[in-house]
């Protein structure tokens, strides 16, 4: 023991680097471009990173510490092993299959200003609904850039279909009390919607995303230099995150090279050193608190359905103020909740997404009533 300590200090001095290594393992099998392409990013990372790099395969000629293994299947047990008994604190690997409830983050460096970003979520699955997977995203996206030292990440939500429903999830959130800071669109009209105008400069610290959306995002950045079948830049998948969910596995795509392996392993190595699974269960601690709950379960709760044929239309008039900030999904509802309260409304599309329209006069009155039925964020939300 105290041999080895020296030798650590020794190690410490010589390389200018202080504190215990990390031991991070990644599997070689299953790469579309070969064990060798695998075994050089590790290489790499090896060279750069105040790491120890544990590969996780068959037999190769490096200097790499190797656990042998002759098939994936065994690779992925011998990684949950080494992981569960501490031997690694953390683990690199493909084709992995996660529990319902937990998906991972990504990295990427953007195009346009060559930022950081953390695309939430882009393998795996928050959960069996869309919209209430995409609030679980935003909070491991959250989770991911605490670990990796951003104290308070900036969340953006993409642009998509449920978009909407998760902005006034996360800001009902934020007012129940959990600590959330929004990005702002670089565009004209701002709000933390993001565009694709949002993506290439990388106005938030987080994007978040439904996973399958997450996933070819991914496979863009990473690939767009290249045509497609070698991911030459960012950080690969992420790790997995989830209710107690507490090894730290990260994926890569079986197309990815050796550059983007090597940062996956710089990358998990910073997640371990950043404490990802205590910080994971504080926030998720946090955000049960500030009724977390309580949110999802609105997603997915039956919609009552009210008795259109009984229904009386207000009488029709111009219609040229408009509303926005209403999700695609609700906006018909969104404008028959008009109606009942004897406002006459019309659904539109304006060139940031579905608005609701009525006339100029009635645009205060119809505002609140849309906020008071939960289709619009309240006006005064932290943000």
């Amino acid at each position: 023991m105290i041999g080895k300590t020296f030798l650590e200090i020794a190690e410490s001095i010589e390389t200018g680097k202080f504190g215990k290594k990390v031991k991070i393992g990644i599997t070689t099998l299953g790469s579309e471009h070969g064990i060798k392409n695998m075994v050089k990013g590790a290489e790499l990372a090896k060279k750069e990173e105040n790491i120890d790099v544990v590969l996780i395969g068959p037999k190769v000629d490096t200097s790499l510490e190797i656990i042998e293994a002759k098939t994936e299947e065994e690779a992925h047990k011998r990684m949950e092993e080494l992981l569960d008994n501490k031997y690694i604190q953390g683990c690199v690997t493909m084709h992995y299959n996660f529990p319902i409830g937990v998906s991972t983050v990504g990295k990427v460096i953007t195009p346009g200003l060559g930022k950081e970003m953390y695309l939430a979520t882009t393998t795996g699955t928050s959960a069996t609904h869309r919209t209430e997977a995409m609030v679980k995203n935003a909070l491991y996206g959250i989770i991911t850039a605490k670990a990796m030292g951003i104290l308070k990440p900036t969340v953006g939500i993409l642009n998509l279909d449920g978009g909407r429903q998760v902005e006034r999830a996360l800001k009902e959130l934020n007012h129940n009390g959990y600590e959330m800071y929004f990005a702002e669109s670089m565009r004209l009209d701002g709000g933390a919607i993001m565009r694709g105008n949002d993506l290439l400069c990388g106005s938030a610290d987080v994007m978040v995303t439904d996973t399958l959306t997450g996933n070819i995002m991914m496979k863009v950045f990473s690939s767009y230099t290249t045509g497609g079948s070698y991911e030459a830049l960012g950080y690969g998948y992420g790790p997995g995150i989830g209710k107690d969910y507490e090894r730290v596995i990260l994926i890569l795509s079986r197309a990815s090279g050796a550059p983007v392996v090597c940062n996956a392993i710089q990358y998990a190595s910073k997640l371990a050193q950043g404490n990802l699974v205590n910080i994971a269960k504080e926030e998720l601690e946090k955000a049960k608190k500030a009724k977390l709950d309580d949110i999802l379960k609105s997603f997915v709760k039956e919609n009552k359905k009210e008795d259109e044929q009984d229904m009386k239309i207000p009488q029709k008039e111009v219609v040229t103020g408009s509303i926005a900030g209403i999700d695609i999904m609700d906006l018909e509802d969104a404008v028959k909740a008009l109606w009942k309260a004897g406002i006459y409304a019309e659904s539109g599309m304006g060139c940031t997404g579905p608005i609701v329209l009525v006339h100029e006069e009635k645009i205060e009155f119809a505002t609140k009533t849309l906020e008071k039925e939960g289709f619009v964020a309240k006006r005064g939300d932290i943000c």
